[in-house]
């Protein structure tokens, strides 16, 4: 059973993603993030954007080789935005075999990057170490986040960092009605049990571990900004 747990969660999540018109041709794939203004999703594609560009000026003002994971890298498009950066190597993983057999159709073509199907757990990637670990939009959909985080932390490499961005950490006090507000919302679509897989995450869920908020939408000044990204970004690295 994969990290993400619960049975049947591929199923549920394309179908949920169907009904919200997130299941994309080969084609635009391709492009994103960049994608025609007159679609349903445009807006949600320029946050995605400017925080995709974000974590690719950082990690390229490294200026050293970096391997690259990312972890819930559904249909591969960030990995191929990632693999840009000059001498980095990228894998994506993820259980979710629908989108990883697009991204592979899609980028597959691309010499420094790799898909593979699975969670971090499985021999396919034991014994590997990384600079860096990216979770976009995809750390909501494990279980524990301790347990994920341990385990990415002992895929890092003693100087790497892992990136976590495009999704929402909660105040504790917001957590119950972001609860009830995502299980109204499965409802609406008709995706009931995807309330079972979405697992809503805390800022204090950060505490025991060493990081740094690169981008905090709570804070005066991005709060106060017109269209500024609802999602933290988030850096937790080795002590």
């Amino acid at each position: 059973m994969s990290t993400v747990t619960l049975d049947n969660f591929e199923q549920h999540y394309i179908s949920a993603r169907r009904k919200e018109n997130r299941v994309y041709a080969d084609e635009v794939v391709r492009w994103l993030p960049e994608i025609d203004l007159s679609h349903p999703h445009y807006r949600e594609w320029q946050t995605r954007k400017k925080s995709s560009d974000r974590l690719i000026q950082h990690l390229a003002a490294k200026k050293t080789e970096l391997s690259i994971l990312e972890i819930g890298c559904g249909n591969g498009w960030l990995c191929a935005q990632l693999s840009k950066i000059p001498g980095s190597n990228v894998a994506g993983a993820d259980i979710n075999l629908t989108e990883l057999s697009q991204a592979k159709r899609v980028f597959g073509h691309i010499e420094n990057l790799e898909f593979f199907n699975g969670d971090i757990s499985q021999e396919t990637i034991n014994g590997e170490e990384f600079d860096i670990i990216v979770f976009a939009a995809s750390i909501q959909y494990f279980r524990s986040f301790e347990e994920i985080i341990s385990k990415a932390l002992r895929l890092l490499t003693s100087t790497g960092e892992i990136h976590i961005l495009d999704s929402f950490f909660y105040r504790s006090n917001e957590l119950e009605t972001a609860r009830r507000r995502t299980a109204e919302y499965y409802e609406s679509i008709q995706s009931p049990e995807m309330t079972r897989h979405y697992f809503h995450r805390c800022v204090d869920e950060l505490k025991p571990y060493h990081y740094h908020i690169l981008y905090n939408p709570y804070s005066f000044t991005h709060r106060f900004t017109k269209n500024n990204s609802p999602f933290h970004w988030i850096c937790i690295y080795h002590a």
